[in-house]
């Protein structure tokens, strides 16, 4: 499987904001832990309205979260 074209802070967003497990922010946002798991690890790229949700979650911007990654660019 390609690795989605971005990298994401929703590691640091979650210990940011009281240590907030996977679990948690999956339920806030309508998604499971795995798939949670899955998008921090970068194994899966989230709907784009599942992006704003988490975004939105944290009060940042889409971009602050996510970030698009422009060296997978060139190795396309």
């Amino acid at each position: 499987m390609a690795k989605p074209p971005f990298n994401n802070d929703i590691r640091t967003l979650r210990f940011l904001a009281g240590e907030m497990t996977q679990a948690e922010l999956g339920d806030r946002v309508g998604v499971t832990r795995q798939t949670i798991a899955a998008i921090e690890q970068g194994k899966y790229s989230p709907s784009l309205e599942v992006a704003f949700r988490i975004a939105r979650l944290f009060g940042k911007p889409l971009e602050a979260v996510f970030q698009w990654d422009g060296n997978q660019d060139a190795s396309r």
